[in-house]
Parts: structure tokens; C-alpha cells; sequence
């Protein structure tokens, strides 16, 4: 009787934790924010491996949330660009698909083209 108990504990929270995924999951698991060597390392539609360290699976040259992937937003980096970067609330979040060795950071310093206040995001290590 126990264990049916618990089974069906696990089963549920399972059930629950699966529908309550974030948008950033969703972008992660699109492979929004991860490192690569070529485009076809990106999974999702229109993505490119961008100029960075390690490369960056995102958009660039955005100019609203609207035209990135869900779960990254179009933030206006410090060289002159627009990018669609991964939200993030923690540095982890940055880093699931990337190595040690060319981790993002998250930072809230960054400019969101539409203003987020409040709002994260990954940027890759600059220089390749």
C-alpha cells in the first residue's frame, strides 16, 4: 500500500513538473544559447552560430522580442548589433549547452531593444 502511495507521488509531481515548463526551457532545449561551430549546430529555424567564443546558436540583427525564439529576447550588444539572446534568471540557465571554457553570463546590465525592465540575459564570452 506504501509504495503505491508513493508511486503515485512521483507520478504526479512528474505530471505537474512537466507542464510547468518556462519559456526559457523551451528555448533551451531549441538550442537558443548554445555553443557551436556552424549554423547547422543550431537547431532552431533561423538561427545562426554567431561570432562569439565557443559560437552562440541566436538571430542577429533583430529589432523586436517578435522576431526571436521564444524564451530569448533581441538585446542591443556593446558592438553595434542586435541579438536575439537567452533569457536567464541565473548563470546556469546560461549554460546548459555550452563548455567551461566558454560560459555565458547572465547579466541584467544589457540593453533590451523593447525595454524589459526587470529582465536577464546570457552573453556570450566576447572574443573568439
Amino acid at each position: 500500500m506504501k509504495s503505491s502511495v508513493w508511486l503515485a507521488a512521483i507520478l504526479g509531481y512528474l505530471v505537474f513538473a512537466a507542464g510547468c515548463g518556462k519559456d526559457e526551457d523551451e528555448a533551451i532545449k531549441r538550442g537558443v544559447g548554445a555553443e557551436c561551430t556552424t549554423d547547422t549546430d543550431c537547431t532552431e529555424k533561423g538561427q545562426r552560430c554567431l561570432s562569439f567564443k565557443g559560437g552562440y546558436c541566436g538571430i542577429a540583427g533583430c529589432k523586436a522580442d517578435s522576431e526571436c525564439p521564444t524564451g530569448s529576447a533581441c538585446v542591443a550588444h556593446d558592438n553595434g548589433m542586435n541579438y536575439c539572446f537567452l533569457l536567464c534568471a541565473e548563470k546556469v540557465d546560461c549554460n546548459v549547452n555550452r563548455s567551461v571554457a566558454n560560459e555565458s553570463n547572465c547579466v541584467g546590465s544589457i540593453t533590451f531593444v523593447e525595454g524589459k525592465k526587470e529582465a536577464k540575459a546570457c552573453e556570450p564570452p566576447s572574443s573568439k
